[in-house]
């Protein structure tokens, strides 16, 4: 076979999940920060064969002959990934051992059953009798009970049963209960799992029996939902319908502890029609992810130090002066860096405010993925309520956060807002929210337009911009997104927008092209979370070889092959850590047609399923400071004294950068160190400020000169007092 000039996206995903296991590895970073990578580490894996994996097994069952990016077919890749699970799972289980070693130094510790005293014994018999043992239930299998079903994810516990008297032998599950604790609590930060509480007791399921020892093992399943929505008539209904069918998806994956009977393993096997090749077996614990719950374990120490984010600087004098989101948004476009800068004091304040302002008319969003008790969603429900006209894009097929969005769907359309559920063929990905107001004027529009979810939950985790304008041109773009969407229409010509599946590769050719003309004087810089396109990637080392510098910050997915001779103007770094890198900065030095740097943010990546089956938005950054503050954003990302993977010349990722993976040499450190910085400063503003105000929280000595500055500066003639932040 030809050499692909490609690499592999589901092995190059492997690879992104290497590094975050590496991360566990820094013995610099705190104990339980470790072990809470760990867990990362772990459930990403189990979303990869939920959906990738399964996704191959599709491919394979049916026949399927396309190839991948780099020319395997799907047997050969399910193939190369078994080789790298395998290998990542032994990693896992080194790095494990040495964590809980580590651990128990510091008085934390996860018990084996045979290092129990007497009390701690005595107590465990009274809380299965009273808190397991009711809430177990043994399955058997005989001609009169089938193989039991065993769901997505479950724990589960196999024995063989022998009758004493006839010596007849029979197979049976026991379920370990997923609404108890993981991790039983025995004296002061000891623990022991549940599953070996109930293992050293399964006795009592089985009176009279003889019981073997019983063995854990854990099953994933396909769950990718198969939709079809050019024939469902009801969208709702059909994910609700596809919901409840889910759990059943055909089993992709065993998971069982080494040394598990050949018995129990063999008829497991041939039940849920898995070849041996599907079985990854664990020395330590079977579903690592888990280890959230001891990541809870307050022990400061053993945690990266607490920190707030910082209410960004205007949006904070506003709040101390009583003016509103909009008189903020009129004086000047406002960005916003999550979660450095709060998205609570921001996003949701943005929306929290236009829900209870009565000059309000109408709001519309979009909402991919929405945290269960959502203040964006519940604001949009009491507009709703109060009579705003409020039209919500729901994308109820993300992936994980179908359930969710149905439920806020129900509640919307209940409070008679208008929810529509994305394009047939495409999801709704964007990010964007319009609010209308009536003013002094006539009507106003207002717009954010962001990299990251509307979810309250990962904004505290995930690092995303947000851009906030009233610019008459952006806002009607805006306006005519969400009518195209919603409507019926050829997606419109925009002024300032860019979007997909439409115009955004075509716009991303384009801007390469025009770098390459420069030659060496040409420049790129690109943060994604994946790189996958061919014919961008193609475009990309095209620019690299007449001389163009490309930076590529890339979190996960890199199908650039970086072996070829005319990538050496090419780097790729990868920036891990406290936060989960998710904005989208796209960069070209000489993108406008007056040859001035072209600064973009927005919701996509650059893979085919963004660029071609999503519905994505990308915006200008326009503002001097703004492009300032991405500029210098990403010169801390490609400073050489931070701890960061570099991909080298034969497409492995080096961790470079200091020994030590400590707060001074973080990049998100020193993003947080600024913003904490500006928000105890009593002084004049650094030059990594953007606004003409410092990010200050209310009540610092510096606002006695700032609030006159503001009020001389914000325009407030139709801002009434019911409109005003509480």
């Amino acid at each position: 076979m030809v050499k692909s000039h490609f690499v592999n996206r589901e092995l190059s995903w492997l690879e992104f999940n290497r590094r975050v296991l590496a991360l566990a590895n820094e013995t610099s970073v705190p104990l339980l920060e470790r072990l809470k990578f760990v867990a990362i580490f772990s459930s990403n894996l189990d979303e990869f064969f939920q959906v990738r994996v399964g996704a191959l097994h599709d491919q394979e069952e049916a026949r399927v002959a396309v190839r991948s990016i780099d020319g395997l077919t799907a047997t050969d890749q399910l193939g190369r990934i078994r080789s790298e699970v395998m290998q990542l799972a032994a990693q896992r289980d080194v790095v494990l051992r040495t964590l809980l070693q580590s651990l128990r130094t510091e008085g934390i510790s996860l018990l084996q059953h045979e290092e129990l005293d007497a009390g701690q014994l005595d107590f465990l018999d009274v809380y299965f009798d009273k808190r397991i043992l009711p809430m177990l239930t043994p399955l058997a299998v005989d001609p009169a009970h089938p193989f039991p079903y065993i769901s997505n994810l479950a724990l589960s516990i196999g024995v063989i049963v022998t009758d004493p008297d006839s010596l007849e032998e029979r197979f049976a599950r026991v379920k370990v209960p997923t609404t108890l604790d993981r991790f039983i609590e025995v004296g002061r930060n000891k623990y022991v799992t549940l599953e070996t509480i109930i293992i050293h007791r399964l006795g009592s399921l089985f009176p009279g029996m003889n019981v073997s020892k019983g063995h854990v093992f854990r099953v994933t399943r396909n769950t990718d939902l198969s939709i079809d929505a050019d024939e469902a008539e009801d969208l709702l209904t059909a994910v609700e319908l596809e919901l409840r069918t889910r759990r059943f998806g055909n089993p992709v994956r065993l998971e069982a502890e080494q040394g598990m009977d050949p018995r129990v393993l063999a008829l497991v096997l041939e039940e849920l029609e898995l070849d041996p090749i599907d079985v990854y077996f664990n020395e330590l614990l079977i579903d690592t992810a888990d280890l959230w719950q001891l990541h809870k374990i307050q022990s400061p120490e053993l945690h990266d130090m607490s920190w707030k984010s910082v209410t960004a600087g205007r949006l904070a004098v506003a709040e101390e002066i009583g003016e509103s989101f909009f008189s903020v948004i009129r004086h000047r476009e406002l960005m916003v860096h999550h979660p450095y800068e709060s998205f609570s004091t921001s996003t949701e304040e943005f929306i929290r405010q236009a829900a209870k302002d009565p000059k309000v008319r109408a709001i519309k969003a979009t909402l991919y993925r929405t945290s269960a008790d959502s203040p964006i969603a519940r604001n949009l429900v009491a507009a709703a309520e109060r009579g705003v006209q409020v039209v919500a894009l729901v994308e109820l097929t993300a992936r994980f956060d179908e359930q969710t969005n149905v439920h806020w769907a129900k509640a919307l359309e209940r409070a008679g807002a208008h929810v529509v559920y994305g394009m047939v063929g495409l999801k709704t990905h964007a990010k964007c929210l319009l609010v209308v107001r009536e003013e002094d004027d006539g009507l106003r529009r207002y717009a954010h337009i962001g990299t990251g979810n509307y979810n309250s939950v990962t904004a505290k985790m995930y690092e995303d911009i947000g851009l906030f304008t009233c610019d008459d041109a952006m806002t009607s773009d805006v306006a005519s997104l969400f009518n195209y969407l919603t409507g019926f229409s050829h997606s419109p010509q925009f002024q300032h927008l860019i979007t997909a599946p439409r115009d955004i590769r075509n716009v991303f050719l384009e801007l390469i092209e025009k770098e390459s003309r420069f030659g060496s004087e040409g420049r790129i810089q690109m943060k994604m979370n994946s790189l996958v396109d061919h014919r961008i990637i193609t475009a990309l080392e095209a620019a690299a070889e007449k001389g163009v510098k490309i930076d590529l910050l890339i979190r996960g997915i890199c199908s650039l092959d970086m072996s070829q001779s005319k990538n050496n103007n090419i780097r790729v770094r990868s920036i891990l850590g406290r936060f989960l890198e998710h904005s989208r900065i796209y960069i070209f030095g000489h993108g406008n047609d007056d040859d001035t740097t072209k600064f973009l943010i927005g919701s996509p990546d650059i893979m085919p399923r963004n660029l071609d089956l999503r519905v994505e938005v990308l915006a200008p950054i326009r503002h001097p400071k703004h492009q300032s503050w991405l500029v210098k954003v990403l010169d801390i990302m490609w400073s050489e004294d931070v701890v960061r993977f570099d991909l080298t010349a034969d497409n492995s990722w080096l961790r470079a950068g200091p020994a030590d993976f400590t707060f001074e040499h973080d990049a998100q450190g020193r993003l947080m160190k600024w913003a904490t910085d500006l928000q105890l400063s009593q002084g004049v503003p650094s030059d990594f400020d953007l606004d003409e105000t410092p990010r200050r929280m209310p009540g610092s000595p510096l606002y006695a000169g700032v609030k006159e500055w503001f009020r001389e500066r914000f325009s407030t003639d139709d801002d009434s007092e019911e409109s005003t932040t509480e």
